[in-house]
């Protein structure tokens, strides 16, 4: 079995992905506008930060060796999402949908349960940063809809519905494409589009939506998380047990344990196997919509701080109700994060 404090240093596994897109050669200057929404749509459809990257590099090399035949019948964005969701549904064939942990078993016991072996890193939902995927001046009626659309329990729903009725209803609900422009794009009939949706919303209406949806990150949220920042970093469980909300939640991909309530929580981090964490350090940014932390747990002698997880916290009526501890390094480069807490974040 596998705990927290003994555990081999996640960034000691071997990398299973490509470089990060910093290191990819620029392509035309029309289609790489339009790569960070490709890169929200992506991430909507396929559930992976990773994935969504590798998506978008392909689209972009279709468009550029295409473009000297596109014909402009229709705008060269229309065009590009129609290449995009090509790629995303020949990459999601023969594939088992991502998911958070709390769809694959129930809550567990802090002490009883060790976190047992990690599995593979297709299993899960994968948080992805803000500032690789949320346009830069939409208005602020745009930024909302889309920061709503990557929250991490909207995305694992989505990935209940079939490949072809999520593209609809990403089209058809966050984009806001007519029924008739969508049709096109998927080289279907609007009734057809009309059926996928009614089919999708019927799905998506049965999960369970709320459990991360963030109050506004309003001063008295901030003053809280600089408060849990200085208590997390203290490793004060004291003051930590003042700022969790009694039923809070803590998914710790990619291990399937997870806990609900206050006290298990507290417990796991205070003599368990989360208290390899102490020491730690915090470095904020935002992902999935909300604020986000990169977690530095200390290594070695000298105490060097070395990357070791990505926080998604949940704020919700004055407290934390959710902890969402992604332990892959492999995310730090690709959000720009340094590799150490004092380092500046490099921003997409």
């Amino acid at each position: 079995m596998t705990d927290l404090a003994t555990a081999p240093h996640p960034a000691a596994r071997p990398a299973p992905h490509p470089a990060p897109p910093g290191s990819a050669p620029a392509f035309d200057p029309r289609l790489e506008e339009h790569r960070r929404e490709l890169t929200a749509y992506s991430y909507r459809m396929l559930g992976s930060a990773f994935e969504a990257e590798d998506a978008v590099q392909e689209t972009m090399i279709r468009a550029w060796r295409g473009l000297a035949k596109f014909d402009g019948r229709s705008s060269l964005r229309s065009w590009m999402y129609r290449i995009a969701t090509n790629v995303c549904l020949d990459m999601l064939k023969g594939r088992k949908r991502r998911a958070l942990p709390m769809d694959l078993s129930a809550a567990g016991e802090p002490v009883a349960e060790a976190l047992g072996e990690p599995l593979d890193s297709t299993v899960w939902v994968e948080p992805i940063a803000d500032s690789r995927v949320l346009p830069g001046t939409a208005d602020p009626a745009e930024t909302a809809v889309a920061r709503e659309s990557i929250r991490l329990a909207f995305v694992a729903a989505l990935q209940y519905l079939p490949p072809r009725q999520r593209a609809v209803l990403i089209l058809r609900e966050v984009l806001a494409w007519s029924a008739a422009e969508t049709a096109e794009l998927l080289d279907t009939t609007v009734a057809s589009v009309n059926s996928a949706l009614q089919r999708a919303r019927a799905t998506m209406s049965s999960r369970d939506l709320t459990d991360d949806r963030p109050d506004p990150m309003n001063e008295e949220n901030r003053a809280l998380l600089e408060r849990y920042v200085a208590a997390f970093e203290r490793f004060d469980m004291e003051a930590l047990v003042g700022l969790i909300a009694e039923d809070a939640v803590q998914v710790m991909p990619p291990f399937a344990l997870w806990m609900r309530g206050r006290d298990h929580i507290i417990a796991w981090m205070d003599g368990g196997p989360g208290s390899g964490c102490a020491g730690s350090r915090l470095l904020p940014f935002e992902a999935n919509g909300q604020l986000a932390f990169a977690a530095y747990r200390p290594s070695g002698p000298g105490g060097l701080h070395e990357p070791f997880s990505i926080q998604v916290l949940h704020v919700e009526d004055d407290r934390i109700v959710g902890f969402s501890h992604f332990l892959d390094t492999n995310l730090f480069p690709l959000f720009g994060l340094p590799q150490h807490p004092d380092g500046e974040i490099r921003r997409a």
